[in-house]
This record gives C-alpha cells, structure tokens and sequence, in this order.
C-alpha cells in the first residue's frame, strides 16, 4: 500500500472554519481537545518532548501555528528560518499531533476563544495567570496545564550554535 504523504499532512492542517466544525464533533463524541501554540522553527527533541507529553492530556491534539508575519514580529526579521507550510507540514507529521491551525495574530487568543479547547497548554515557563486564553478556558469548564521543557534545546540556541559554526 502506498501512502500520499501530501494528503496525509494536509488532511491534518485546516483553517480556523474548518477545524472549529471539527472539534465540534471531537466534543459531541466524548472527545478531550487540547490545545496548544507557538512557532516550531526548528523542530527539535524539547519540541517532540513537549507535544508529546501534552497530547496524553486527551483525545485530540490542536496546535496553534504563529504565521510568518506573525514570527517576524516576535522574534525578528531573520525569522523564521522554515516557513509556514513547511513548519505545518513538519508538525502535521508527528502521528499524536490530530491538527494543525495556522494564525496571525501576535497571540492565539482567537483561536482559543472560537476553537474553547478542554485543556489549553503550555510551557512550564508560564503560570496560568499569564497563559494567554486561560481565563477563558477556564470559565468555559476547561482546564489549563503546564509542562516543563527539555533542558538545552530551543530554535534560537540551534541558530546561534549555527552561525558560530558558519563564522
């Protein structure tokens, strides 16, 4: 059996009307959405960790997607280094990854609002006050959790290590 690798990635990347239709039915059939975001420039093992360790926490895992323009802003010009598509592709690959949302806003709170996930996640880094979209969730019956990183690894430290290398 051969397996249409394209299909397969972009069957798991929607835009926000589509994917909103289908956590609607994730949720009428006992589903636990969970929901989480950022840029994923380089996909690295703290990435693969991390998205891992969130999709045990249900049934159905969404990923929020910083748009280019939308890096840009955050993290500079020189960012991202892999753009949209490729970065959705990649992250549509992972088999616990369920779907794949990109945005353009400099915060997901839309997505979260419109999409009102059953667990928001992100990185032990934040507390829940300051998790963009918690309070939300939160009145809307759903839980907010965090996740500690792998020690050493980010896109930004994998840049650096390659322009010291290149100079």
């Amino acid at each position: 059996m051969k397996i249409d690798i394209e299909k397969t990635l972009l069957n798991k990347i929607y835009d926000l009307p589509s994917l909103k239709s289908a956590v609607t039915y994730w949720q009428k059939e006992g589903k636990k959405v969970i929901f989480t975001n950022g840029v994923f420039d380089l996909l690295h093992i703290g990435h693969i960790t991390y998205l891992a360790k969130a999709s045990e926490l249900g049934d159905k895992l969404i990923i929020g997607l910083n748009a280019d323009s939308s890096v840009k802003r955050i993290k500079g010009e020189d960012r991202p280094v892999n753009d949209q598509n490729n970065r959705a592709a990649l992250l549509a690959a992972l088999f616990f990854v369920d779907a794949v949302v990109v945005f353009d806003e400099d915060t997901p709170l839309n997505l979260i609002t419109t999409l009102m996930p059953d667990v928001l996640v992100k990185g032990a880094d934040y507390s829940v006050e300051n998790i963009v979209g918690a309070k939300e969730v939160i009145a809307n019956g759903g839980e907010v959790k965090t996740i500690s990183f792998v020690e050493g690894y980010s896109s930004t430290s994998i840049i650096e290590k390659i322009r010291k290398q290149i100079t």
